[in-house]
């Protein structure tokens, strides 16, 4: 397992969706009150004082952390849905070095973090993934490579019909920045026989509710206001059906290798 520099001590959160964790250097001083636990460190770096928080998502897997500071620029999105995709950023790497780390996708002002299944609990992992984004950030390090390319706002092309355009315009000014709040994104892959084709990114991947999302949020507010548009599709790359594939065929045959050691 992956031991990054600073281990910070476990936090608990009692029955609260958003927890704290003030990163100031050594020692730890854990003050209690009566919603939630939070520690304080002095952190002797460049970056004198760093404030993370971290936010619950609809998906259970997957955690929202929010260090305080720019990550990529307003409107930004990149995803990371397998460590084999995070060679563009030093921060993904790190982050993926964790046992447990599923994916991970970056906002503007936040990390989303989504874990592998139920029995990855977030007590593990969360500490490490507090300290590496600290002391990454307290590096200096770029976040991305050059060749990193994050998604921006939809772009409007010279030969996209007015039913196109508005579709767009719908996904950048009311669908993407509430996605966005959950610690997802949703990417417009293409309109066919009214059929709206999305992407869906980062807390969205694996939801559990990303289907009624889908249908009783997307869908309907684009039926709404674009008449021609039928129904609302989620689409995979080939690169991530072949992953998800092995993935799950990975899953089988380890859990066949514990039942058999238990007979």
């Amino acid at each position: 397992m992956f031991k990054p520099r600073l281990i910070l001590p476990v936090l608990r959160s009692i029955q609260r969706s958003t927890n704290s964790l003030c990163c100031p250097d050594v020692r730890p001083v854990l003050k209690r009150n009566k919603c939630f636990l939070q520690s304080s460190y002095i952190h002797t770096s460049p970056l004198r004082l760093m404030f993370i928080q971290t936010q619950e998502t609809p998906n259970p897997n997957s955690l929202k952390f929010l260090p305080g500071v720019k990550v990529l620029e307003p409107g930004q999105t990149i995803d990371f849905p397998t460590a084999s995709t995070a060679y563009t950023s030093p921060l993904a790497k790190l982050i993926f070095r964790i046992e447990g780390v599923k994916s991970v996708f970056f906002g503007s002002d936040f990390i989303t973090v989504t874990k592998a299944d139920e029995d990855v609990e977030w007590k593990v992992v969360k500490p490490e993934i507090f300290a590496v984004i600290m002391d990454f950030f307290a590096s200096g390090l770029p976040l991305l490579q050059t060749d990193a390319v994050p998604s921006t706002d939809t772009q409007i092309n010279e030969d996209d019909d007015e039913t196109v355009m508005m579709i767009k315009e719908l996904l950048d000014t009311r669908i993407r920045p509430t996605v966005q709040e959950d610690g997802g994104d949703i990417i417009f892959m293409g309109f066919e026989d009214g059929v709206v084709k999305l992407k869906m990114q980062g807390s969205c991947t694996s939801c559990p509710s990303s289907v009624v999302t889908l249908k009783n949020g997307v869908q309907n507010m684009l039926q709404f206001y674009v008449p021609e548009v039928v129904s609302v599709e989620q689409v995979e790359n080939e690169l991530e059906i072949v992953t998800k594939a092995e993935f799950e065929k990975l899953e089988k045959k380890l859990k066949e290798k514990e039942t058999s050691n238990e007979t």
